[in-house]
C-alpha cells in the first residue's frame, strides 16, 4: 500500500512556475542593463569570464533540488506490515451521478463538486463502517470496491468528474442493482445505498431495482442535488467556460431537480430523502439513518506499519545543492572547447 503521508504540501509545487518567471524577469533585466552600458559585444569583450549558461545550469539544479525537497516533506511511504483488524460496522455504497447536469453551479461551485466534498466530509465521520462508490451517468461503473481504507476512498474521490463516463443519461436503476453486488453474497440489515444525484432525465425502472434492494434487507436513500427552478449547465473548452451547453434549436438546456421522483426512491427503498443546499448537503441526516443499521462484525486487513521513503529525495536534494554551489559562474575553458555551453566568441 502506497500512501502520501503530508500530501497538502504538493501544493508548494505552484510556486515552481513563480520562480521560473522570476528567473526570466531577472534575465531580461540583466540584458538591459548591460545594453545600457553601450554596445554589447564591447561589453561582452570587457567581461570575457563571464558565463551566460551556467547560471542556467545552476537554476535547473536548484528547481530540481527544490522539487526533490517538496517530495521529501510530502513523505511517500510503502505499506510494511499487514494487521488483521476486527471491526464492527455497516455497509454503505455511495452511488453519485457524474452526468453533465451534475456541471449545473446553483449549488456551490456546482452540483458535482458539492457532493464530492459533502462525501469526503462523511467518510471522516465513519468509524468501522465499510465505504464503497458508484459513479454512473449513461451507464454505472465500480469506482472503489466496499472497503475500510478511507484514504484510499479520498483518493479515488478526488479523481472523480463528469467526463469518466462516455455515456451520457442518468441509469439510477443500474447504480443501484451495481451497488448491490458490490455488497457481495452477505444477507442482513447492515447495508445502505445512498444515491446522489439530480434525478433528471432517469431512464431506467429505479423505483423497481430499489424495491429489490429492498427485499434483500438494504436500505435506500437519496440525496437531491440542485433546485426545481434549475440552472443551465456550463459549458467549458481548456478550463475556460465559454458558454451553455444548448439543445438542437438553440435554446439553452435547464437542468431541474426532478425532486418527486427521488422522494419516490426513498420511500420504496425505506430510506429517506434529503435535499441539499449550500448550507447543508443532508449526508448527516443520512448518516443518522446509516447508523441506525445493525452493525456487523468483520475481519479486515490493513497496514499498520508503514515505511518513509522521504531519505529517497532529500540525498539527490543535497546532492544538487551542493553541485550548485560548486559551479562558478566563470566560464570554463575545458567545457567552452568541448562546446557544451558556450560558442567562441
Amino acid at each position: 500500500m502506497f500512501r502520501l503521508e503530508n500530501i497538502q504540501y504538493l501544493y508548494a509545487y505552484l510556486l515552481i512556475p513563480v520562480f521560473v518567471l522570476l528567473f526570466i524577469l531577472m534575465k531580461q533585466w540583466r540584458k538591459k542593463a548591460i545594453r545600457s552600458l553601450g554596445d554589447t559585444e564591447v561589453v561582452r569583450q570587457l567581461m570575457p569570464d563571464v558565463s551566460t549558461a551556467k547560471p542556467v545550469l545552476k537554476f535547473i539544479f536548484l528547481l530540481l533540488a527544490m522539487s526533490l525537497i517538496i517530495l521529501g516533506i510530502v513523505n511517500p511511504q510503502i505499506g510494511s506490515k499487514l494487521q488483521e483488524v476486527k471491526r464492527k460496522g455497516a455497509d454503505v455504497m455511495i452511488a453519485l451521478d457524474v452526468s453533465n447536469s451534475m456541471k449545473a453551479e446553483d449549488l456551490s461551485p456546482n452540483r458535482l463538486q458539492r457532493a464530492k466534498l459533502a462525501i469526503s466530509k462523511l467518510i471522516d465521520k465513519l468509524e468501522g463502517d465499510r465505504i464503497g462508490i458508484v459513479v454512473f451517468g449513461g451507464e454505472a461503473y465500480v469506482q472503489l470496491p466496499i472497503t475500510t481504507d478511507y484514504a484510499a476512498a479520498k483518493l479515488f474521490l478526488e479523481t472523480i468528474d463528469t467526463d469518466i463516463i462516455p455515456t451520457q443519461g442518468t441509469a439510477i436503476g443500474a447504480a443501484v442493482r451495481l451497488s448491490m453486488e458490490s455488497f457481495g453474497q452477505d444477507v442482513g440489515k447492515n447495508k445502505a445505498i445512498i444515491v446522489i444525484t439530480d434525478g433528471e432525465n432517469h431512464e431506467d425502472d429505479a423505483v423497481k431495482a430499489v424495491e429489490e434492494a429492498a427485499d434483500r434487507g438494504i436500505s435506500v436513500n437519496t440525496i437531491g442535488m440542485g433546485s426545481p427552478s434549475g440552472s443551465p449547465i456550463p459549458v467549458y473548452r481548456n478550463g475556460t467556460q465559454v458558454g451553455f451547453k444548448k439543445d438542437k434549436e438553440g435554446n439553452t438546456v435547464i437542468t431541474k431537480l426532478n425532486e418527486q421522483m427521488l422522494q419516490e426512491l426513498a420511500s420504496a427503498g425505506n430510506g429517506a430523502y434529503v435535499h441539499a443546499s449550500n448550507s447543508e448537503t443532508g449526508l448527516n441526516a443520512i448518516l443518522d439513518e446509516v447508523n441506525k443499521l445493525e452493525k456487523k462484525n468483520y475481519e479486515s486487513k490493513m497496514y499498520s506499519d508503514y515505511d518513509d521513503k522521504f531519505y529517497y529525495f532529500l540525498a539527490p536534494a543535497l546532492l544538487l545543492i551542493i553541485l550548485e554551489l560548486l559551479i562558478s559562474e566563470r566560464k570554463s575553458k575545458w567545457l567552452e572547447r568541448l562546446n557544451l555551453f558556450e560558442t567562441k566568441k
